[in-house]
């Protein structure tokens, strides 16, 4: 690596941005991620550098593109192909729980997008190839009518005539891949002389991986290139988890990349954010072959393209909601009901009217929320509500579905207003603490980190009062499964009382060359000014020094591994006494 160098950061999308999917149009590029039973749909990527990225759209942004009636949580669209022709966008995907494979295109990226064009090949993680006169489409599933012994699930393939959507050939079995489980997420290529079919297996968890074969006709036969899997970190002691389901783009310099969905789990293995969006450079070798990262694996920080560096300006740490259109980052559960919110009924602030639907019961509830992108942030929510009748109830939601949550709200009951903090984990639901109440302005917050989110509220005094905190583990796919992340969402449920938000504030609380309680410890030890911190918080601690491997865990990590040792509320004390200890320098 040279000095003159440049390093980015992996992920290039954090939090909840899976199955990414990349098209270049001169020297811009444009990427697309799943968005399974969230409204709107497909959010929309651009960027000039491949690093820094900006949200300009969805595809399906009306309910006439996006029917979620019968979907779960983590039903709805599933993995998304972008792809430009001739002047025209594509998007292809799949609705899952209802249509099955379409898609949809337009001029502008950012949109307007066209109605639904559907075809008839079944299976998911449609994609197409504009190869001269000649469209493929390709997708993971078995053919409905295939020839005998072909039984098994694989890529399959048709031709097809993209003004209609019309199948020009039956869809067949192209390749089963290379033995592993769960074929899925393919992309055809024609570069050179060859069609690269490129294809994920293992499914999607931490036996993930990408693999490739090459063929001289799109309909193979296909040779399996001898290094795979070209990209997975199976069995890789790496913070990144679980990549593949890639794609692949050459830049306007010649040089090529991948983009990839992982996850970072936590210690122990769980995590909640979400399937990530990730780069790796990408080359050809001598033989023909795609090559990824370093030997098939990637960094958190690897070198930069070699292309101008173009950032956007940082999306606002507060929304006052004083635009006429709710803000890109929002996206609702399900599609919403006229009446169910408006930025019109009090200028200046989103108003939401609760329905008798409840979080229990998961789409249908109002519910209007945005993505969890750092470990380690802060929501603030100031709101107006006085609920009319008993059981109504708005606030707000670290959401990763319907029975695996936790709210702050605000609610009514005895005909007496309080403040409450409620989890839930599959089927226990608990109410762990309540607190009197009687102002009807009031400030919700969440505080993450790594380990757990602490919740506060914040009245006419002032003053922040502490209701308790929720594990992060409870809300990660590995205990409540599914292909989501968490949300933070403003809700509200009963009688029709309206719940009236001034504004929203998401702010980051990543640290970058400061001690944190993300630290390993043997770095708040070396620090003075950290150690007289950690005396206060955790003066046991200090008396045994960690020694060896321990001494790279965190404090995080410890109140993951010992929670009876190591409380949260030491945890919380000691990462409020390093943030003043920054503040003073």
């Amino acid at each position: 690596m040279t000095s003159e160098s440049r390093l980015f950061e992996n992920p290039i999308l954090p939090g909840f941005h899976p199955d990414p999917s990349i098209c270049r149009v001169g020297e811009n590029y444009y990427l697309v991620n799943s968005s399974f039973a969230y409204f709107p749909g497909v959010p929309v990527y651009h960027s000039r550098d491949l690093v820094h990225w900006r949200q300009i759209g969805h595809c399906l942004d009306r309910p006439s593109q996006l029917q979620l009636v019968n979907a779960g949580v983590s039903g709805g669209i599933f993995a998304p192909t972008i792809r430009w022709h001739d002047g025209v966008y594509y998007m292809i995907t799949t609705n899952v729980s209802g249509g099955g494979n379409f898609y949809v295109t337009a001029r502008d990226p950012a949109g307007p997008w066209s109605e639904p064009i559907w075809v008839s090949q079944p299976g998911i993680d449609p994609s197409l190839l504009f190869d001269g006169d000649h469209v493929y489409l390709t997708s993971s599933g078995i053919p409905e009518d295939p020839e005998p012994g072909q039984h098994t699930q694989g890529i399959i393939q048709s031709e097809i005539d993209i003004a209609t959507g019309k199948l020009l050939t039956r869809p067949r079995l192209i390749w089963a891949g290379t033995g592993g489980a769960f074929a899925e997420g393919p992309h055809l290529y024609h570069i050179g002389d060859w069609y690269y079919l490129m294809i994920a297996e293992g499914g999607t968890e931490y036996g993930h991986t990408e693999v490739i074969a090459r063929s001289s006709s799109p309909w193979g036969p296909w040779e399996s290139c001898q290094h795979n899997p070209i990209l997975t970190h199976r069995s890789v002691a790496s913070p990144i988890q679980g990549l593949g389901h890639a794609d692949l783009v050459e830049a306007h310099d010649g040089s090529w990349w991948v983009v990839c969905l992982g996850f970072r789990p936590n210690f122990p293995q769980a995590h909640h954010l979400g399937r990530e969006t990730f780069l790796a450079p990408a080359h050809w070798d001598e033989h023909g072959w795609l090559k990824i990262g370093e030997a098939g694996c990637i960094r958190l920080n690897m070198e930069a393209p070699n292309l101008a560096p173009a950032v956007w300006a940082a999306q606002d740490v507060r929304d006052d909601f004083i635009k006429e259109k709710l803000g890109l980052q929002w996206n609702f559960l399900g599609v919403p009901q006229e009446g169910d919110w408006s930025l019109s009924f009090v200028p200046g602030a989103l108003t939401l009217r609760g329905r008798t639907n409840h979080l229990d019961g998961g789409l249908g509830v109002v519910f209007v929320g945005r993505r969890q992108e750092h470990f380690n942030c802060e929501v603030t929510a100031a709101l107006h509500y006085s609920p009319l009748a008993d059981g109504d109830e708005a606030g707000l939601v670290v959401w990763m579905d319907e029975r695996h949550r936790a709210e702050i709200y605000l609610m009514r009951q005895d005909g007496r207003r309080s403040i409450f903090l409620r989890r839930r984990i599959g089927s226990l639901s608990a109410i762990t603490s309540r607190q009197d109440l009687s102002d009807s302005d009031i400030i919700l917050s969440v505080r993450a980190n790594r380990s757990f989110y602490s919740f506060t509220w914040r009245g006419a005094d002032g003053i922040d009062h502490f209701l308790g905190t929720a594990e992060t583990r409870y809300l990660s796919s590995e205990v409540a499964g599914g292909f989501t992340g968490v949300y933070f969402a403003l809700f509200t449920s009963g009688s029709g009382s309206p719940v009236v938000v001034d504004w929203f504030d998401y702010r980051s609380l990543e640290t970058t060359g400061q001690k944190s309680i993300e630290s390993p410890l043997r770095e708040i030890f070396a620090d003075q000014r950290a150690f007289a911190v950690l005396q206060r918080c955790l003066p046991d601690l200090t008396k045994q020094p960690p020694t060896g491997w321990i001494s790279n865990f965190s404090l995080v990590d410890l109140v993951s591994i010992s929670p009876d040792t190591f409380t949260q509320e030491a945890i919380l004390n000691m990462d409020s006494g390093l943030r003043r200890l920054h503040a003073e320098f």
